[in-house]
């Protein structure tokens, strides 16, 4: 992001490896110094005595002999320099909502209408709960502001579309970077119109995930990356799959090379990974530290979901162990006992939330935590810290 402190010229000097002054301008490669002229002592030699410019005397004879011509120095040969890496073009900014379709969004709303609310706080008033809640929160929190050695990944997934798999990416994300101090990465690792960027609020987007692969190198600085990111409230930064347009799928070798850059820049970073069983999806999975999978509360997503824990049983004990069903309720009534699902889904050994019902996470709009219900947010919450305290476990 550009600053007083020049971060382009920066990242220039890194790739050509200079080690002189900074560059006048704006970070542009330095102006061509022509060499300087040789010395007598370098054109001819400390022993040897140059030629002189007149021809000497005629001497008495028909026919002198001529005058030696005066010899010319010899230029230093120049060794040229390597050529520069090219750096990909700067790609052009693009609104994340249409300007003819930003219109047609209505106002949002609160996650709860108002007559759960007043109730919920009369009860607040004449229990004892409020004390247990805020003991709870301030649990909730030290779990979550908890130091790390090495960035924890942590990747979310789905095994359809529509189940949840973004809203919970984003209120990860932003759980983190309420919390944590240290800086937090969000990555939509779904070039395929994924809609990460329109839940986290970003206006214009640039560089993606697959330009990125080309351009971080060790010697940057987290200055230096963040010029490629978006920014986000509270220390938070996203890096964007795609442009809003359909274009080439994010294939493993490139996302690999992007996480492996940034993991020592941000404390935590959450991924937006496609639907299983896609495999970049497969190896977010194996090389996160922990891993969400979101699942719609119904029959059928309770039916597919249970398919892939028992899926993943087969694999190294660390894989379920690792891993946290969100059933994400989108219906103020779904159709099934969510409770009793929750339990069938523990007996494979992963962790189960329910993330309940929520007018504001259903409109599908930017997220506005203060404008969810109270119990999303304790839900989001909690989430955040048992999938955290799974990836400290796991190095």
């Amino acid at each position: 992001m550009p600053n007083g402190d020049n971060w382009q010229g920066d990242v220039l000097r890194d790739l050509r490896g200079a080690s002189g002054p900074p560059a006048a301008g704006t970070g542009g490669p330095p102006a061509s110094v022509p060499p300087a002229p040789p010395s007598a002592a370098q054109a001819f030699g400390t022993d040897r005595i140059p030629a002189p410019t007149q021809p000497p005397a005629p001497a008495p004879t028909p026919a002198p002999a001529p005058a030696p011509a005066p010899q010319q120095a010899s230029t230093p040969q120049q060794i040229p320099a390597p050529p520069r890496p090219r750096r990909p073009s700067a790609p052009d900014s693009r609104a994340v909502v249409d300007s003819s379709l930003s219109g047609t969004a209505r106002r949002p709303q609160r996650g709860e209408p108002v007559a759960v609310r007043v109730a919920r706080a009369v009860r607040r008033l004449v229990s004892s709960s409020a004390a247990r809640e805020v003991a709870e929160l301030t649990r909730t929190a030290e779990a979550l502001q908890q130091p790390v050695t090495t960035g924890r990944q942590i990747a979310v997934t789905s095994i359809r579309g529509g189940a949840g798999k973004t809203t919970v990416a984003a209120l990860l994300g932003t759980a983190y970077a309420h919390y944590r101090q240290d800086p937090v990465l969000l990555v939509e690792a779904d070039p395929a119109l994924g809609s990460l960027p329109l839940r986290l609020g970003a206006e214009t987007l640039r560089w993606t995930t697959a330009d990125l692969a080309d351009i971080v190198e060790p010697q940057m600085s987290l200055l230096d990356v963040t010029g490629y990111l978006v920014q986000l409230p509270e220390n938070a930064w996203l890096l964007p799959g795609s442009q809003g347009q359909i274009g080439a799928m994010l294939d493993t070798s490139t996302y690999e090379r992007v996480m492996v850059a940034l993991r020592r820049y941000f404390g935590v970073t959450v991924v937006d990974c496609e639907t299983l069983p896609a495999e970049v999806a497969r190896v977010a999975l194996s090389a996160s530290q922990a891993r969400v999978l979101a699942a719609p509360a119904t029959l059928d997503g309770v039916t597919s979901t249970y398919a892939v824990l028992q899926w993943m049983q087969g694999l190294p004990r660390h894989m379920i162990d690792g891993t946290v069903v969100v059933l994400c309720s989108t219906v103020a009534r779904p159709g099934i006992d969510v409770e009793a699902a929750a339990e069938k889904l523990r007996s494979t050994g992963a962790g189960v939330h329910v993330l309940p019902y929520d007018r504001h996470l259903a409109a599908g709009g930017v997220l506005r935590t203060e404008l969810l219900g109270r119990p999303t947010r304790l839900a989001a919450t909690r989430l955040a810290a048992e999938v955290f305290q799974l990836s400290q476990k796991r190095r």
